[in-house]
């Protein structure tokens, strides 16, 4: 296999204890990595689309979730960056036409491949948009172009709700007639994206308010079982959630006249906020964590729903996965891949503090297909070609669904690590968790906000309780499970040959190796921006 070039160590490996109690339960730990999402929900159907769609559905068979935008777009089907269309709703002499072969493509792409959806209803249809005359349907989106560059008419609330209503109420009655009711009830259902936002909504609060009430009644008409919820805001939500929040639990409701809106879960997203310093990147993992925590608390300070499930609808290390850029140089290796690790044991660890029940955490991170290898887009795999950050997702994947207690002499303590991020001494942490099997899995990270070189993390890991006495260890670092690394070892080809994507595709893969268990404990080494997963079995 190819590996990166050695990273200097300009320090001595970190000795960093670590102690596991194999027997001490400290809480369930949902998977909350098993959902996904992107811009662009025509690149299912397309070959580096659906190979990657087969991987993630493989990561937790029957239990993972995708969402996308422009489910609901006017257009020819057409994946561009951050725009898509399926054309489901025309009109010929003012009356609907409904056309579904195109969003049945996408949405059999993910059943194929054991994903359900994450349905997000939205955007709004050319033929119902109320956009005023001279606004066109769609501005081309350019990462580089001014802002609002992009938007349009598709942003719009429907000049004619009843319209709006029935669409939404006829495309939920053919996905319980293709996909079997048993099968739809397990989806989520929710309307339209961040519409706190000025780029994706264009209307005033009230007029989404109607607008979820009106698709949420029809979704519930055709199928009264449906799992419903929202609003999916940019952060926290700040006011707009606030009056949301207000409208679905006490406000009258649009569709109905009755009191409230059903709400079977609430969500929010979170991002961080990379920049560059000093000619190098510097992670914002402070600014992520800190919009999650408000985001728990402001649905906790609500009595109706402080005990709804809650999903992060896109959680990530900063907001554009179509844009690339200087600060967004972290995705293709291991820093997209440590932050990760370091970022979603924290989520666990915020919403079990704030006492909320969190289901999930999406990534919003696919693959933009037809681009250059490694181009520098927010994705999981490159020309079919795994990312680092994929095989920290199979290691959570590996993770047993019980937590239990795990402590490490190098971790940044949560309060600090959402205060001020990682900027002093390195983030070296671990999760502990145990399998229904009873298999131990210790999950290790030595994890930094600053892209520079570092010093090794020297772990000692000593075990208490009931644990097996063979030991495998699965990395995922500069010289392991790092198809980027390979690739720049090779020169960073711009057309690689056969023999070079068959060798990337080697180094891409996630590969055990034994690990010897001494009288005193385990002990590895964990290189800066590193990740590794001990699994011991009986």
């Amino acid at each position: 296999m190819v590996s990166a070039a050695p990273v200097p160590d300009a320090l001595a490996p970190l000795p960093v204890a670590v102690q596991v109690d194999a027997d001490r339960v400290v809480a369930p730990l949902p998977p909350i990595w098993r959902f996904f999402g992107a811009d662009e929900p025509n690149y299912a159907t397309q070959p580096d689309g659906a190979k990657l769609l087969l991987e993630l559905g493989q990561l937790r068979p029957d239990a993972v979730y995708f969402r996308a935008h422009n489910l609901l777009t006017s257009g020819d089907g057409t994946a561009d960056f951050k725009w898509g269309s399926t054309n489901v709703y025309t009109e010929r002499d003012g009356k609907p036409v409904y056309d579904w072969h195109v969003v049945d493509g996408i949405l059999d792409a993910y059943r194929a491949r054991g994903l359900h959806p994450y349905l997000e209803i939205g955007f709004m249809p050319r033929a119902l948009s109320s956009a005023p005359a001279g606004v066109p349907y769609r501005r081309p989106w350019s990462a580089d172009g001014p802002k609002g560059n992009g938007t349009g008419g598709w942003n719009y609330p429907p000049r004619d709700y009843t319209k709006w209503a029935e669409l939404v109420y006829q495309w939920t009655r053919h996905n319980v007639e293709r996909y079997g009711r048993a099968e739809v009830e397990r989806w989520y259902f929710e309307v339209w994206n961040e519409p706190n936002l000025d780029f994706y909504w264009s209307g005033d609060p009230q007029e989404f308010y109607r607008m979820h009430d009106v698709a949420i009644d029809a979704v519930r008409r055709a199928l009264p079982s449906a799992r419903v919820g929202g609003p999916d805001v940019a952060g926290a939500g700040d006011a707009f959630m606030d009056g949301f929040l207000n409208h679905v639990t006490g406000g009258t409701n649009y569709a109905t006249g009755k009191t409230g809106t059903p709400t079977d879960f609430v969500s929010f997203h979170a991002k961080g906020q990379p920049s560059v310093v000093d000619g190098h990147v510097r992670m914002g993992i402070a600014n992520q964590l800190q919009t999650a925590d408000a985001g728990f608390a402001k649905i906790a300070a609500v009595p109706a729903l402080a005990h709804t499930p809650i999903v992060i609808g896109e959680n990530d290390p900063e907001g554009c996965a179509a844009c690339p850029g200087p600060a967004n140089a972290y995705r293709n290796g291991t820093l997209y891949a440590s932050y990760t690790a370091a970022s979603y044991a924290r989520l666990w660890a915020l919403a079990r503090r704030r006492d909320v029940r969190l289901e999930g955490a999406l990534s919003w991170s696919f693959t933009f297909v037809g681009q250059p290898w490694f181009a520098g887009y927010r994705q999981l795999a490159s020309n079919g070609v795994d990312l680092a950050v994929l095989n920290v997702l199979r290691l959570f994947a590996r993770l047993g669904e019980t937590q239990v207690a795990a402590s490490s002499d190098g971790e940044i303590a949560l309060d600090r690590i959402v205060r001020d991020g990682v900027r002093g001494s390195p983030d070296v942490g671990v999760l502990a968790t145990r399998t229904a099997g009873g298999k131990l899995a210790v999950l290790l990270w030595n994890y930094h906000d600053d892209d520079v070189p570092g010093p090794a993390a020297a772990v000692h890991l000593t075990l208490a309780g009931k644990h097996g006495a063979v030991a495998r260890l699965w990395r995922v670092d500069a010289r392991h499970a790092n198809a980027f690394g390979a690739w720049q070892a090779m020169g960073s080809p711009a057309r690689p040959t056969a023999d070079q994507v068959a060798r990337l595709q080697m180094a891409s893969r996630l590969v055990a190796e034994p690990l010897a268990v001494g009288a005193d404990g385990i002990d590895v080494t964990i290189p800066r921006q590193g990740v590794a997963l001990i699994e011991l079995e009986r």
